[in-house]
């Protein structure tokens, strides 16, 4: 049975998951977690807080942390733009500076591991074009953009994602609510690939979703925070674009600030902001501010926004001005990922008695 979002599945997916953190923070040594971006454009601080700094928490605890750089999804729905290679250093800077450190967590891209892609092949046989169809995204990206129109490498995608997941045996998936259905496919191609070809001694583990804690943090225009809405603080701006950015946010016409994220969700985002940068709960700041309005508001989010990212900017802009440094660390991460992948394949290909 496929989970889906209603609430019955997510309560199961959200049990699980807090499982998974005390097992986590017990025996580190046991899990291995992928996760990742598309290299779209630089991140942002829905970025920071939704993930990032979950992987550098997982990194330090000594979880096995794989970041997959997802070159080939962004032509699920996109061209291949000639700054590619820009955008994927980019992403890697992006990674170094916030923390994550590439002595103990793999950065690889997977359109160079040849061997993970080669997965897809079994595992396209073990999935039914009617439960593809039935999958969120699928069927979103199959109603937005004119049906049969829709190219055959995004209705594979959640089988892509299976792959980039299986391929190194990870056991531990970070992901939001809206996700859960491709981690299940995950997990019934799992569960089908040991059942056919290995019964009794399953090989792949079927992963856990790790349900993210971190509050929602909506863009400076009150909507989701998205690189192509133009609604995000992204990592790579400097400190006075920033606060030109913050100045042009949407709040309300109430003089008095206060922390209500039903009523008030723009305000609200805004201390949520401030809050996350600088440690001090939303409602106090709201407290601070009082009558001084949304002006000041946005005087202190840019200065917390501006604290928080300097030590990240400063290393960030250190790292790309040696572009050969972080090509030769993705290159020794795509050089892990695919001695793991050709071991996974080389097992796949055993168990399936196709080793000639």
């Amino acid at each position: 049975m496929s989970i889906d979002t209603n609430n019955e599945s997510f309560e199961v997916a959200a049990r699980r998951s807090l499982e998974l953190e005390s097992d986590l923070q017990a025996n580190p040594e046991r899990f291995r977690m992928l996760t990742g971006d598309r290299p779209t454009g630089p991140l942002h601080i829905g970025h920071l807080f939704g993930t990032l700094l979950n992987r550098v928490r997982m990194q330090d605890l000594g979880v096995d942390v794989f970041v997959l750089i997802a070159d080939y999804q962004t032509i699920t729905d996109r061209d291949a733009p000639a700054q590619i290679r820009g955008d994927v250093l980019g992403l890697v800077a992006d990674y170094l500076a916030v923390g994550i450190d590439p002595e103990r967590a793999t950065i690889f891209a997977h359109s160079q591991i040849a061997e993970l892609n080669q997965l897809m092949l079994p595992f396209l046989s073990l999935v039914g074009v009617g439960e593809l169809q039935r999958n969120p995204t699928v069927k979103a990206e199959f109603a937005a953009n004119g049906g049969p129109s829709m190219n055959a490498l995004m209705f594979t995608y959640p089988v892509h994602q299976a792959a980039d997941i299986l391929f190194c045996r990870a056991n531990v998936v970070p992901v939001g609510r809206d996700q859960l259905p491709h981690l299940e496919l995950a997990r019934q191609i799992a569960r089908r690939f040991n059942d056919r070809y290995i019964p009794g001694k399953p090989y792949f583990p079927e992963p856990t979703a790790l349900l993210s804690s971190a509050p929602l943090v909506l863009g400076l225009d009150g909507h989701k925070m998205s690189k192509s809405r133009s609604n995000a603080i992204s990592l790579s701006m400097d400190e006075d674009q920033t606060a030109r950015f913050v100045q042009g946010a949407r709040t309300d016409s109430e003089r008095r600030i206060t922390f209500d994220p039903v009523h008030r969700p723009e305000v609200s985002n805004l201390l949520l902001i401030t809050s996350l940068c600088n440690g001090v709960p939303p409602e106090m700041i709201a407290e601070e501010i009082g009558e001084d309005g949304s002006e000041e508001l946005k005087i202190r989010l840019a200065e917390a926004l501006n604290e928080r990212l300097r030590p990240i900017r400063h290393r960030r802009r250190d790292l790309l001005e040696d572009p050969a440094h972080l090509g030769a660390l993705l290159a020794r991460g795509n050089e892990r990922a695919r001695n793991i992948a050709t071991s996974t394949l080389n097992h796949v290909l055993e168990s399936m008695h196709m080793r000639y």
